[in-house]
């Protein structure tokens, strides 16, 4: 399936999930790495629009923002994990789909975690799609408590 063919807000979380890639690997904050991202980056012909660029640069800076919150909530889930000790890219899927189900969403939580698992299938391995879901699952379950 072409890239532009995607769910707008499907592309835009790939977007978000770069953004975050970039702000931690050059450790940068969250408007330049969008912008570098959306300036240089972009991979579809036509420029994003303001709406995946608004929710993709949203959701970066919420996950940002909720660091401290969220990666509690994954220290918390697994003993044997700190998300320092994870893949970069799992631990940015986990991250920001943590920030999705923390906040007060209008997006089911069945859709967000399968936003998360889709984008693990596109960027990483099976085994992180597995380990994403059971720990997202957990972390469901601790939320809805």
């Amino acid at each position: 399936m072409p890239r532009s063919k995607k769910d707008p807000r499907h592309r835009a979380r790939e977007a978000a999930l770069q953004i975050l890639y970039q702000c931690e690997i050059a450790r940068s904050d969250v408007d330049s790495a969008a912008s570098t991202f959306f300036g240089h980056q972009w991979p579809d012909a036509a420029p994003p629009s303001d709406a995946l660029r608004d929710f993709a640069v949203g959701l970066a800076r919420e996950t940002v923002v909720r660091l401290q919150t969220i990666d509690a909530l994954i220290a918390d889930t697994t003993e044997r994990w700190r998300p320092e000790r994870m893949a970069v890219v799992d631990r940015l899927i986990l991250r920001m789909a943590i920030a999705e189900l923390v906040r007060d969403s209008e997006t089911p939580r069945p859709v967000i975690i399968n936003e998360a698992l889709e984008l693990a299938r596109t960027f990483s391995s099976e085994d992180s799609v597995k380990f994403i879901n059971g720990m997202l699952d957990a972390i469901r379950k601790k939320l809805e408590r």
